[in-house]
């Protein structure tokens, strides 16, 4: 059975957490002197009585919790966290229905970065705050930010961490959890803080350089601009650092504290999951560059009559193909061009990224690197004993052999996951556009943006394919298409089996 009342005190702490949250969105727009700053007074009164009432309710509930009440705890959180976020975005007027709301809320605590909003230039600080705080809190886990202070109210916090964290293999740098997620919290905070300096130094100003940096290291996307931001800042310096940031975030954090911030920097590169996703990025980059360069000299008629001429081009094509290649992966969502419009050819190249993620251990979400490595080398072998039947050859990552449990997973999240990519495509091809629309007659709905929407949406990447591509907004999707957008981004979010093991009728059973 359940510990419903620890339940209900964990999600009581989290809260107050929320309520926090608003209450510096709401000082900021005290500070611009927008209305907007009203609309989150009701949500932070909202929020605190709920956690005032959950803490009343959960004071005796002890600290016995189970894996059941973890995965139940991860769940409902993101989806209170949701209702209760999306009302700014409804009293304020910028989202115009409880499905955009809901959809910008959960897109936000996601990490996703997928947006029903038009214009982001028009709408207020406050709310622009709101959207890259939340993508900053979801991007390191709502649960595995909070377990460093649980042991503070007696709440044990190990099946939190195995509930939320994401990725195949866990490693710990120290044997109690909540030191773990001190150490990682203090990398995820440094990473956002040189962000936010070198982009102060890039010339960006201070509101759009915190909005940015916390973007980029929660791999989320929002942006304070809905120009794409090679219009809005036209800077290659800015660029390059922002693709610098969003790397550094797409690698297992664990790793980067126990390799780099201990001293142990040779060990850094040895890393299995860490060559397989430079491997991806990197080959995924010179292919598009590759690819634009000789699209345009061929189509396009670029200057290429110097040899300068020729470089800046092939400078430019490639920053492109960079960081629209590690923005993808990476899942954070931010794009410097509308890809869409690059040849047809480069499209598969971009959808693999998007499916493949980067690290586990990251903020980034997706297939992540680690089961890529694992498969590889499952595949390579079974080619191995198909040549050689007696032969034993046991599975090992990163010089450890794994046990058959981690390879019965893998294979049964990429059962899951593939079931989950078709079956969202098929109900969005349903159920795509809204009829009301100003939009909707202009534009049609094929199973091929249906198909580019749902790996947006389960790899939390952000933009799709087609008219659905980083120079537009979601706002067109039916009310049925965005709740199924949602609920695919939190599936994606908790790596599947903590929300779909919910929905079977064996996890309700008392044991």
């Amino acid at each position: 059975m359940s510990n419903w009342k620890l339940i209900i005190k964990v999600i009581g702490i989290l809260l107050f957490i929320e309520a926090g949250i608003m209450a510096i969105c709401f000082f900021v727009g005290m500070y611009y002197e927008e209305r907007a700053m009203y609309s989150f007074l009701w949500p932070i009164l909202i929020a605190t009585a709920i956690g005032a009432a959950n803490q009343y309710v959960g004071k005796d509930a002890g600290s016995n919790m189970s894996r059941r009440d973890g995965y139940l705890i991860v769940t409902i959180i993101w989806l209170i966290f949701s209702f209760i976020g999306m009302l700014p975005f409804l009293f304020s007027g910028v989202a115009p229905d409880m499905a955009s709301a809901f959809f910008e809320t959960m897109s936000g605590f996601t990490s996703t970065g997928a947006t029903i909003i038009d214009n982001c230039d028009a709408q207020p600080h406050c709310i622009l705050i709101w959207r890259s705080i939340s993508q900053w809190i979801g991007g390191i886990g709502i649960i595995f930010f909070t377990v460093a202070i649980l042991p503070a109210f007696g709440v044990g916090e190990v099946k939190l961490f195995a509930a939320e964290s994401t990725g195949p293999l866990r490693n710990k740098v120290h044997p109690r959890i909540s030191i773990t997620a001190k150490w990682i919290g203090s990398v995820y905070i440094m990473l956002t803080t040189l962000c936010i300096v070198s982009l102060l130094l890039c010339g960006m100003e201070v509101f759009d350089a915190v909005n940015y940096s916390m973007v980029i290291t929660g791999t989320g996307g929002y942006g304070t601009h809905s120009a794409l931001l090679h219009e809005v800042y036209n800077s290659a310096t800015m660029e390059y650092v922002m693709t610098f940031f969003m790397i550094m975030s797409g690698i297992n954090y664990t790793l980067i504290y126990y390799t780099i911030l201990r001293g142990k920097v040779k060990q850094f590169f040895r890393d299995s999951e860490l060559k397989c996703f430079l491997f991806i990025f990197v080959t995924a980059a010179v292919v598009c560059t590759i690819g634009l360069m000789a699209y345009r000299i061929s189509y396009s008629g670029i200057d290429t009559s110097t040899f300068s001429a020729f470089m800046n081009q092939l400078e430019l094509s490639f920053r492109e193909a960079l960081f629209t290649v590690v923005s993808l992966q990476t899942t954070t969502g931010l794009a410097t061009c509308d890809y869409t419009t690059w040849p047809v050819a480069l499209m598969p190249i971009l959808l693999f990224v998007m499916f493949a993620g980067a690290c586990s251990g990251s903020t980034s979400g997706g297939f992540k690197c680690a089961r890529w490595s694992i498969i590889y080398k499952v595949t390579r072998n079974e080619f191995k004993r198909i040549l050689h039947p007696r032969a034993v050859l046991p599975v090992k990552y990163n010089g450890q052999v794994l046990n058959t449990q981690v390879i019965r997973t893998l294979f049964g999240f990429v059962a899951l996951f593939v079931g989950c990519l078709f079956g969202g495509a098929f109900i969005l091809a349903l159920f795509g556009i809204d009829p009301n629309h100003q939009d909707a007659l202009n534009q049609g709905f094929d199973y091929y943006e249906a198909l580019g929407i749902t790996m947006s949406s389960l790899s939390n990447v952000g933009p799709g394919m087609g008219y659905y591509g980083p120079t537009h907004s979601w706002a067109i999707l039916s009310p049925v298409a965005k709740y199924v957008c949602s609920f695919l981004m939190l599936v994606g979010r908790l790596e599947i089996f903590p929300v779909l093991i919910i929905l079977t009728k064996g996890f309700w059973k008392k044991t």
